[in-house]
């Protein structure tokens, strides 16, 4: 099977450290003397700290897995070294519908998908229709609500907000 790449901003690869660091360094190993205090209180089957705890634990060593997985996959991009006037991983692309609205876009790794600060992933139908694409070009999306134009009107470059 063959690996994907997870292209990851500068910032979102260290938002995904700063949690793998959070949970195997601090949450876990307090909730560890959790459970050990709970474990010695003596009958298990009806001690809410240790089944809770217990549970925690499962979900904590869970979300590690996923994160290390998810870090050693990644390929740092930083948009801020990107010099083109086409859409690549990490453009700030300002979009006009056939409405007139206007609506600015981020694209980002899948990690950092943030809708309301219009962070997208590069593999979402509008990001990788755009992937290519230079200011002046229109683009057509296929979505679940059909299909969407846009006119690309600006195309830039910068640290993810």
């Amino acid at each position: 099977m063959k690996k994907e790449n997870n292209y990851i901003t500068p910032k979102g690869l260290k938002k995904l450290s700063e949690e793998l660091f959070s949970l195997s360094n601090i949450e876990r190993p307090e909730l560890l003397k959790t459970i050990a205090w709970a474990a010695a209180l003596g009958d298990r089957s009806e001690n809410a700290d240790y089944i809770y705890g217990k549970k925690r634990l499962r979900e904590i060593d869970r979300r590690v897995r996923f994160l290390n997985q998810r870090i050693n996959s990644a390929v740092e991009i930083d948009p801020v070294k990107q010099s083109t006037n086409r859409v690549q991983f990490g453009a700030t692309i300002l979009l006009e519908d056939h409405e007139g609205h206007e609506k600015k876009i981020i694209i980002v790794g899948v990690d950092e998908i943030n809708t309301d600060k219009g962070h997208i992933s590069w593999r979402s139908p509008l990001g990788s229709s755009l992937l290519g694409k230079e200011e002046g070009d229109s683009v057509e999306v296929r979505t679940p609500r059909g299909i969407i134009s846009y006119d690309i009107l600006e195309v830039a470059y910068s640290e993810v907000e």
